[in-house]
Parts: structure tokens; C-alpha cells; sequence
């Protein structure tokens, strides 16, 4: 289960208090201070997991609470600094402040590592305020409060390839078939209810992270059934997969479905539908051999795209067109930046 957003409560640590102590020795008249400062309370650091794909640990355990500095001590002697409060997440996950709203971060690499609460700074001993003129002070100053705040958790998978379409395109069946992702398939629509993360091997130095979304219909960018609430999802991704049903048995015209997802696209996201896409016409295996030519050509002569950009024609059930499909993908994430990971 895909759990994409939490709430969680973070405080760092107080600062250690400033110590008030005289130097009492024998034969050693007017010691003067010798009180240590407080040592620094802990921080609280958001950090990428490599390992994590899901918020589902913060839902039961979303308190984060550092150690306080430890107070300074007579001889001079600093109090202990605190220990980091280290937070693992997933990479892709974005960061808000739940009072604000305000960004915090965007945590998406391995190398990140966002502080959002500050550890409070141990408190100054009396030997710092020693002078000619005050040469036994009796004073402090206690360590510096915690922070703490209310952050709101929001994942965004990290992929190479998302795939789009109506439901019942036949999306779980294509990510199954070229992965080892077990999503849900079934013959009735919106099966897929929440996003499926697939790794597909071209070989062993290929290999391709496949995000799948549930299906989209009209209205979705404005809210309209569920592949609005995970199209954010597919923002990252560097390149986009539009499965067409070729034969859907509701008598729709794939090429209406082509456009209507176009529109869903560009009304969530101008950024997301300009990413490089790659139409597949899917299920062909349910088209008689016989008329197979003459669906495809009307298909493509209405999508348009010619050469590399040619609608490819897949069979998710018998594999037909997979490799090939695999291949596109590969070509289309390597031409820019990948926004998931894969070798080359």
C-alpha cells in the first residue's frame, strides 16, 4: 500500500544551561569562576532513505523529539553537544510547513540533508563573565530554547516513465508484463487505485523505474475521479507513456480517449504534458488480424507522428511490441535528464 502523505511533529533539543561555580581548592586562594558552558541541543534532520518507497512509518510513529544539551559543570567543563534527530524519507518527498504552508524542502537526493529544527545553544558559564572589576560573578545564561513545528509530508514518485491513459487501458497488465510489479488487474474499471512502481531490465546495465497512475477521465485536473489525486506523481517523471485501448468495449474512439488525456495533461500542467511522450496502442491482440492494418492507420493518421515518434502497436497480454515499447522508453529517458535512476 502507497501511503503519499503524513503529518508529523518535530522538536529539537534545548540548549544546555550555563554553569555557576567558584574554584574552591586548598592553597589555591580566590579560585575565581570556573563555570562551563551548556552544550548544544539536537538538531533535527530530514534525510533521503534509499531503502523507503512509502510515508506509511511516519503514520504510526510521527513524533520526533532530540535530546537536550547537556548543562556545563564546574572545572570548566562544557556540557555535552546532543545527538542529530535523523528523520529518513523517501526520496521525492516535499516538505511544508503545516502552519504556512510554506515549502521547507524538496528532498529527492541522497545527498540532501535539510535541518528543519535547530538545536538550541548551550547557555554561557560564569567564567565568561568574569573581570578586573567583577572577579566572582554569580551569573548565567540558561541554553537557548528548542524549535519545534508541524510538518506536512507530501511524496512524489521518482520514475523514468510514467504511464497515462483512461482506465482499463490496460496499464497494471503492461507494467506487470515488463516488470516484476504485481499490481492489481482486473476487467472492470479502475482497478489500479493507487500508483504502482514497476523496474524494468532491458539488460544488465538497463534498467528503467515505471511509475503507473490510475486511470484518468474528463474533468480529472479539476477533480473528477482519482488519477487527479496522483498526477503529481508523474510530474517528475522524464518521459510519459500514453496507453490507447485499441479496441475498448465500450465502443469509445481511442482517438477521442488520445485527446481528452491530452487535455487533462495540459490543464494540470503545462510542464507535464511538454514532456517527451510515447503513444502505445495496446490490446491489439483483441483486433482481427484482418483489420488490424486498417485500425492502426486510422489511429496514427489521426494522433499524427511519424518516425521515431509513430505510435507503436503493444499487447500487454501476449507481450507483442514490449521490447520494442522498452526500447522507446529508454531512448526517451536517456535524452534528458533521468528524473529516477538507471545506468548507462
Amino acid at each position: 500500500m502507497l501511503i503519499d502523505r503524513a503529518t508529523i511533529f518535530v522538536r529539537s533539543g534545548k540548549g544546555g544551561d550555563g554553569c555557576v561555580s567558584l574554584r574552591r581548592e586548598k592553597y589555591i586562594p580566590k579560585g575565581g569562576p570556573d563555570g562551563g558552558d551548556g552544550g548544544k541541543g539536537g538538531d533535527i534532520v530530514l534525510v533521503v532513505d534509499p531503502h523507503l518507497d512509502t510515508l506509511l512509518g511516519l503514520t504510526s510513529s510521527p513524533h520526533f523529539f532530540a535530546d537536550n544539551g547537556c548543562p556545563g559543570k564546574g572545572r570548566s567543563m562544557t556540557g555535552a553537544d546532543a545527538d542529530l534527530m535523523i528523520v529518513p524519507l523517501p526520496a521525492g518527498t516535499l516538505v511544508f510547513d503545516k502552519d504556512t504552508g510554506e515549502q521547507l524542502a524538496d528532498i529527492s537526493s541522497p545527498a540532501d540533508r535539510i535541518v528543519v529544527a535547530r538545536g538550541g545553544r548551550g547557555g554561557f558559564g560564569n567564567e565568561h563573565f568574569k573581570s578586573a572589576t567583577n572577579q566572582t560573578p554569580r551569573e548565567a545564561i540558561p541554553g537557548e530554547p528548542c524549535e519545534q513545528r508541524t510538518l506536512r509530508l507530501e511524496l512524489k514518485l521518482i520514475a523514468d516513465i510514467g504511464f497515462v491513459g483512461k482506465p482499463n487501458a490496460g496499464k497494471s497488465t503492461l507494467l506487470a508484463a515488463v516488470s516484476r510489479a504485481t499490481p492489481k488487474v482486473a476487467d472492470y474499471p479502475f482497478t489500479t487505485r493507487s500508483p504502482n512502481l514497476g523496474i524494468a531490465e532491458l539488460d544488465s546495465e538497463r534498467r528503467l523505474v515505471i511509475a503507473d497512475i490510475p486511470g484518468l477521465i474528463d474533468g480529472a485536473a479539476a477533480g473528477a475521479g482519482l488519477g487527479h489525486e496522483f498526477l503529481r506523481h508523474i510530474e517528475r517523471t522524464t518521459a510519459l507513456v500514453h496507453l490507447l485501448d485499441i479496441a475498448p468495449l465500450d465502443g469509445s474512439d481511442p482517438v477521442a480517449s488520445y485527446e481528452a488525456i491530452r487535455r487533462e495533461l495540459a490543464d494540470y500542467s503545462p510542464e507535464l504534458a511538454a514532456k517527451p511522450e510515447i503513444v502505445a496502442l495496446n490490446k491489439i491482440d483483441l483486433v482481427p488480424e484482418t483489420d488490424r492494418r486498417e485500425v492502426v492507420e486510422r489511429i496514427v493518421a489521426a494522433i499524427g507522428g511519424t518516425g521515431p515518434s509513430k505510435p507503436l502497436v503493444i499487447s500487454g497480454v501476449t507481450g507483442e511490441g514490449t521490447r520494442g515499447l522498452l526500447e522507446a522508453c529508454w531512448d526517451a529517458a536517456e535524452k534528458t535528464e533521468p528524473a529516477g535512476w538507471h545506468t548507462s
